[in-house]
């Protein structure tokens, strides 16, 4: 099963019923950036720290996973020089979109972030990766590939779920799973995605998703911890995020 091929199509549907991340930023945001006034999102509720980025005129911006015209004309109003990479045709468009209306020039790659990423190491200063390696089954090789992509000196910043999050059903209020979660090698996670028009999504531990970054050769800098936004464990303030920001020394 190519899973990857299940997502992207997922999301692409996602996109089109108007799904929040897929949303593109409007002209008044994109003036507000070039003026200085804005934030951007790894995870679902907190922003980002503004010094976790540094300067960001000049500086080469991959967006990985980050497609829907949210994140890189922002980066871009900022004086960064983009390119997006993501799975989904949809999301891809999106970037395309607020490009052609802001008059700025980026490059929009589709591609499976799975395999090895179509660029030259040492390629970028800036990796900004927000929630989405929950789509991937083994999450180290994308830490491999952040580590060789980034230019020395430069810095990963991701988000990601944690595996708690997995453990719940679709009301948060009863454990219901075993963890890990994989609908891979589990028919009754693969059904209860099914149900809820998730697409392939699989739990990882913060031993995968940080020690992962640690084993690529990153170093971890800082991190912060979020909530879902919504539902029962949002209500009683239990953080299912981690977002976090490494660097290559």
């Amino acid at each position: 099963m190519d899973y990857t091929k299940i997502n992207a199509q997922t999301v692409d549907r996602w996109v089109e019923n108007g799904w929040e991340w897929g949303q593109c930023i409007s002209r008044e945001e994109y003036e507000d950036a070039a003026h200085g006034k804005w934030n951007v999102k790894l995870t679902p509720v907190k922003y980002v720290p503004h010094d976790w980025f540094g300067t960001l005129k000049g500086k080469k911006v991959l967006g990985l996973a980050s497609g829907g015209g949210q994140q890189m004309p922002i980066f871009t109003a900022l004086g960064a020089e983009c390119t997006v990479l993501d799975v989904s045709e949809k999301m891809l468009e999106q970037e395309r979109i607020v490009a052609k209306r802001e008059g700025y020039e980026i490059a929009v790659i589709q591609a499976d972030m799975t395999k090895k990423l179509p660029f030259s190491s040492e390629s970028f200063d800036l990796i900004f990766h927000p929630v989405s390696n929950c789509y991937v089954e083994d999450v180290k090789s994308i830490w491999k590939e952040c580590y060789r992509v980034l230019k020395k000196g430069g810095a990963l910043l991701a988000g990601f779920s944690t595996d708690i999050l997995y453990a719940f059903d679709s009301s948060e209020t009863c454990i219901i799973n075993t963890l890990p979660f994989n609908p891979l090698k589990n028919a009754e996670h693969a059904r209860q995605l099914q149900e809820s028009d998730s697409g392939m999504q699989f739990s990882h531990t913060l031993e995968e998703q940080i020690n992962g970054q640690l084993e690529a050769g990153l170093t971890l800098t800082h991190l912060y911890d979020d909530t879902s936004g919504a539902g029962p464990l949002h209500q009683h303030n239990i953080a299912t995020f981690v977002a976090t920001r490494s660097v290559k020394k």
